[in-house]
């Protein structure tokens, strides 16, 4: 009875820890809402004045490399690469990079495309792979090799720039010019298709406005978000060039150009629209990959943030707490399990663990709620009512138990079922 005893002590108090990991981890985004407001206004500005830096003549703007990577995507392959050829830049310093690795008919459309804008003059190429080598960071890496440009604007094949994108954009790059990369907003093509992307809009826009916003503007890390943004040679040669050994690469480079001293601009102000997935199979799919991804670039930089001399301490907590978030779904998984186990062992402590629980679940509700509420607010001005916005959350709320039930099966599957290498598992899109 001794030793059961100690064991339902023992599970309980891991279960009491990851409750209390779990508050501290979901408290960060409410702190996240408080910052942001404190540093708003300073932050807009400082933007305003960024965008509003003069652009040299025409005859000395830099050239820009467009790279749009694809995979099996023919039906959004047409338009991404007309919207970059459509954007307003010299026409001799703008160049056209398809980053192809279908294995379907997308090939021939991708060739067909690049022939069709270049017979209008653009300098468009398509740079086609059969072995997927490193995925999207072997192909942006690969491609960057044949090229000897600076800047590298990069789309996801199913977002669609403004036409102005370059324009607005390269202007921070000219006011500081040691900024890694500027990172645009994501807008969406079909926020209202569906209740799954209704409450995809009020997530991102939760992270891109309240917390990509809040880590420029207070001088944290700041994740490249994969798209639509504009990076300069200097930085990514700086952070070791693009990687495929992660499925999250542009959150990879971030931070190894980060302990290098490079820092990046959000803008707010400048949206560009994309494809949302509008079914749970696939979105279920992408958040995974995002987790896996963000797991594996926290074990590669926890070591070097902690031994860098040139990060001061405030800002390695900033970026320590930021991959942390990684641990929720384990932190999550490891309570369950323990406060079951301790209940099973000790119904007596049944009480106290439901306590627990109710305050740990209407605290993570609390800051959900004020979180992504906040991040609507500011990037939609409330577009939602509040009745309506409740119901988002309630569809957060399950997404969110999906999103960990689905980890359980895939780390189950993986603990009986032979190692395999790192597969970057593409979210396919549909042309919405």
């Amino acid at each position: 009875m001794a030793i059961l005893a100690a064991l339902a002590l023992f599970f309980g108090t891991v279960f009491a820890v990851c409750c209390l990991l779990l508050g501290a981890f979901i408290g960060s985004l409410l702190y996240m809402v408080i910052l942001h407001h404190r540093l708003k206004d300073a932050g807009l500005r400082r933007e305003e004045m960024l965008l509003s830096t003069p652009l040299p003549a025409d005859t000395d703007l830099p050239h820009v490399v467009v790279q749009i990577p694809s995979f099996n995507e023919g039906s959004v392959v047409r338009r991404g690469a007309e919207s970059a050829a459509a954007l307003d830049w010299p026409r001799d310093k703008l160049h056209i990079q398809l980053l192809d690795d279908s294995t379907d008919e997308t090939a021939d459309m991708v060739r067909a495309v690049a022939a069709e804008l270049r017979a209008k003059g653009f300098d468009v190429v398509a740079l086609q792979r059969t072995d997927r080598s490193g995925y999207k960071g072997g192909a942006l890496h690969e491609a960057m090799q044949k090229t000897p440009y600076d800047f590298f604007a990069i789309f996801d094949v199913d977002y669609v720039p403004p036409t102005d994108f370059l324009r607005v954009c390269m202007r921070p790059f000219f006011a500081e010019p040691h900024t890694a990369f500027v990172q645009a907003r994501f807008d969406f093509l079909n926020p209202h298709e569906n209740a799954l992307t209704e409450m995809q809009m009020v997530t991102l826009d939760a992270h891109l406005g309240i917390e990509q916003a809040t880590r420029c503007w207070a001088g944290h890390p700041l994740p490249f978000n994969g798209t639509c943004g504009i990076w300069q040679r200097a930085a990514i040669e700086a952070g070791g060039g693009w990687k495929g050994d992660t499925v999250t690469e542009d959150l990879d480079l971030t931070y190894r150009g980060w302990v290098k001293g490079w820092r990046a601009l959000f803008l707010t102000s400048v949206g560009v629209p994309g494809e949302l997935p509008a079914d749970t199979k696939t979105w279920l799919r992408q958040q995974q990959r995002w987790q896996d991804g963000f797991r594996h670039v926290s074990m590669r930089m926890f070591p070097a943030i902690l031994k860098s001399r040139d990060i001061t301490p405030s800002a390695k907590l900033a970026a320590l707490l930021h991959l942390c978030m990684a641990l929720n779904q384990p932190v999550l998984l490891v309570g369950v399990v323990s406060g079951l186990l301790a209940a099973l062992l000790a119904p007596q402590l049944i009480p106290l663990l439901l306590t627990l629980f109710v305050i740990t679940v209407a605290w993570v509700l609390i800051c959900a709620t004020t979180f992504l509420r906040a991040g609507h607010n500011f990037i939609r001005g409330g577009e939602i009512r509040p009745l309506e916005f409740g119901v988002v959350l309630l569809r957060f709320v399950g997404g969110q138990v999906a999103t960990v039930v689905r980890s359980l099966g895939v780390h189950v599957k993986k603990i009986f079922s032979k190692p395999k290498p790192v597969v970057f598992d593409r979210t396919p899109k549909k042309g919405a």
